[in-house]
């Protein structure tokens, strides 16, 4: 049996703001997962994930993202969002120092997946590949040209300012436990900041146009019945992606958190299969 070692440390972002940073670790590590959560939610909520793939021989890192969990900074703020990109940059410095020796994958779900997709095609990082989960990379359709404009005329006024409601939570998964968990945890947020929706909403549209950028091996997973992140935007991107063994898998049935829902195995095992079945 595989003994997995749980750590919980911190790391600095590249302006000094303090990372809190977990990791899932086997005695061997043949490969590094590097995993990038999504808006409101903590790294935390990856210990299935992380356990999963550390017995079979990964080591799964993760950090909370700036104003999420456990870090530091103003609830669910960017003043820019390069200001993530370059958390990310900073965390893979430390994990390449850490584990130098193997290859890493980012895996990036919902917002983290945008993250994740700009990362790629902005910085067009050394690593081995890549893996999204229900990528914020299409607005969904209620979100009015009006309440965009707001957005961007209130950043500028009030950028701190909370705006939105919290998730709609039975959009994350058809298991109860998991919507319980989620309304339960004090670690997950309620709100964005004006300064934060904007940025997204920037993001998202000059993220998408970019696919072509991507260089290296993508997995690209959505739920069908993701009523948060529009499914749609998987499969432009995805039909823009040119590099050899990249891949779409989407899920009949299954909502926003595919790590997430009673099939979770099988979308770990398609994962792992694909690693598998890729160059070292």
């Amino acid at each position: 049996m595989t003994v997995v070692r749980r750590t919980e440390s911190h790391l600095r972002g590249v302006d000094g703001l303090a990372l809190f940073r977990r990791a899932w670790l086997p005695e061997a590590p043949r490969h590094a997962l590097v995993v990038v959560h999504g808006y409101a939610e903590h790294s935390g909520r990856y210990d299935g994930f992380g356990a999963w793939f550390a017995a079979h021989g990964f080591a799964v890192l993760a950090y909370d993202q700036r104003g999420h969990g456990r870090s530091r900074g103003r609830r669910c703020h960017v003043r820019a969002f390069r200001e993530f990109l370059d958390d990310l940059d900073r965390f893979l410095e430390v994990v390449r120092e850490e584990h130098s020796e193997i290859p890493i994958t980012l895996v990036g779900h919902s917002m983290g997946g945008l993250i994740t997709a700009a990362y790629l095609v902005d910085r067009r990082p050394p690593i081995h590949s890549a893996v999204t989960s229900g990528a914020g990379l299409a607005l969904r359709e209620d979100i009015s040209w009006l309440r965009m404009k707001m957005a961007l005329i209130l950043r500028h006024l009030l950028p701190r300012l909370s705006m939105g409601r919290p998730l709609d939570a039975d959009g994350l998964s058809r298991d109860p436990e998991v919507v319980k968990a989620y309304l339960e945890d004090p670690l997950v947020s309620r709100g964005m900041t004006t300064s934060l929706a904007a940025e997204l909403l920037g993001a998202v549209p000059q993220t998408a146009a970019r696919a072509a950028d991507v260089a290296v091996p993508l997995l690209m997973l959505h739920g069908e019945e993701d009523p948060l992140c529009p499914v749609e935007g998987s499969r432009t991107f995805f039909d823009g992606v040119a590099i050899a063994g990249s891949d779409l898998r989407v899920y009949p049935k299954l909502r926003h958190e595919v790590f997430n829902e009673p099939e979770r195995e099988k979308v770990y095992q398609d994962i792992l299969d694909w690693l598998n079945g890729l160059p070292s």
